[in-house]
């Protein structure tokens, strides 16, 4: 009898999963141990979605420090204890292999009362939530992300999810969970049995206006003003002030901390480097993150530089947002971003293939799609530099990778094109 192989494979690969689960479980479990449960000796505020995490860690941040209260935070971006502020160069937002517990250890230990910290789908799967006891949960939204890594949407949504339900879990008390309720999925999260829901939407800003340069909203009767544009950027404020309000922080100190947060590196990042028009870093790699950038920028002429996601991966949304862009931009540069073991020209070809019409400049070389769209811009324009945000490398082939940072790339280039044209 000839034996069954396609069952036999996936028996092998069956197995491999449930020893890759107790693995990384285990590993949860004794990273709290080791560190001696951190978690229940500080407030703990998590925050999971799609889009908007690190920006809202951030604000609750500033409007803690406000308050006056000494705090910590993991984000994509920087980890931060006190007055300690280092960059997240792991290009992992909820870094594993007891990471979190040490970090929430040493932040106990510098006497932080408020631990903030950004929660990943891809994190949960691999158990890095499990054993932290969370005060709070802010779910910002849902969008299509990582299928091919979780193997479908409702998988991806399903992931999420099982930070809330270690909110439920949670021996702390009130538990609150904060959530965009403009967004199909909150209704999950709003109705988890714990002691106060609040769901948030963007008419709860009403009257609120945005535009390239900031947005003003509305909370709690009170005019706020934020330097960050766009819509999104209005309902990221909105749940770090309902949060920040539901611990009991004033309404005038939320606006006092809004308003002194003038910067998050590589989110919607303006570049000041002397030039008479404007640019922008910022992360956006999905979708519905690159149409709400490029909206908050109006009728502004748009010059964009391209690179759509890593390679091998989200394959689907490459000619997607290639139609954003040439929907949107006046210029589009497509170029290179994080190929791995992927063609680089594949990936900007999938991109292409999306612009109809539109015919793109095609630069692979990043630093130099930058200074072209740098050359090309006008006083009134914005150059707008998308995908990498504050990413410490680009990823190549074989796991190898190279330094790079957007921001200072770009400041760079500006300096060397003022000096070429004062030279003139």
């Amino acid at each position: 009898m000839q034996p069954n192989t396609t069952a036999f494979k996936k028996i092998i690969h069956s197995c491999g999963r449930m020893i890759q689960t107790a693995y990384h479980y285990a590993l949860a479990w004794l990273g709290d141990v080791v560190y001696e449960h951190p978690s229940a000796s500080i407030m703990v505020i998590a925050v999971t979605g799609t889009k908007g995490k690190s920006s809202v860690t951030e604000m609750i941040n500033a409007i803690l420090e406000a308050d006056g209260r000494v705090t910590a935070v993991s984000n994509s971006i920087r980890f931060k204890i006190a007055r300690t502020s280092t960059p997240n160069t792991t290009r992992m937002s909820m870094p594993g292999r007891f990471a979190l517990q040490r970090f929430l250890s040493d932040a106990v230990d510098a006497g932080c009362s408020v631990a903030i910290v950004e929660m990943t789908s891809e994190g949960a799967r691999q158990y890095r939530h499990r054993f932290i006891e969370l005060d709070a949960l802010v779910f910002t939204n849902l969008a299509p992300e990582h299928i091919e890594s979780h193997g479908s949407f409702s998988a991806y949504a399903d992931a999420k999810y099982r930070i809330g339900s270690n909110l439920v879990r949670s021996s702390k008390r009130p538990r609150i969970v904060v959530a965009n309720a403009d967004d199909p999925e909150s209704t999950r999260y709003l109705t988890l049995p714990i002691e106060q829901p609040l769901p948030v939407t963007l008419k709860d800003g009403s009257p609120y206006s945005a535009d390239g340069r900031g947005a003003t909203f509305t909370f709690d009767n009170t005019s706020i003003h934020i330097s960050f544009p766009g819509e999104f950027s209005i309902r990221n404020a909105l749940a770090a002030a309902t949060l920040t309000r539901a611990l009991g922080i004033s309404t005038a100190t939320i606006a006092r901390g809004l308003r002194a947060l003038t910067i998050i590196p590589g989110r919607a990042e303006r570049i000041e480097a002397g030039q008479n028009f404007t640019v922008i870093v910022d992360y956006a790699h999905t979708p519905d993150s690159l149409e709400a950038l490029y909206s908050a920028y109006g009728s502004m002429r748009k010059i964009c530089v391209l690179g759509s996601c890593g390679g091998g991966r989200d394959t689907w949304k490459r000619p997607l947002m290639g139609h954003i862009a040439s929907t949107h931009c006046d210029t589009v540069i497509l170029t290179n971003e994080d190929p791995y073991d992927e063609d680089p020209r594949v990936i900007v070809g999938d991109l292409s293939h999306g612009m109809g019409s539109k015919t793109p400049e095609i630069i692979m070389d990043r630093r130099l799609a930058i200074r072209r769209a740098l050359e090309l811009a006008h006083a009134s324009d914005v150059v707008l530099i998308t995908g990498k945000g504050t990413d410490p490398s680009i990823m190549g082939p074989r796991g190898t990778h190279s330094p790079w940072s957007d921001a200072e790339v770009t400041r760079s280039e500006i300096e060397s094109l003022l000096k070429k044209r004062s030279a003139l």
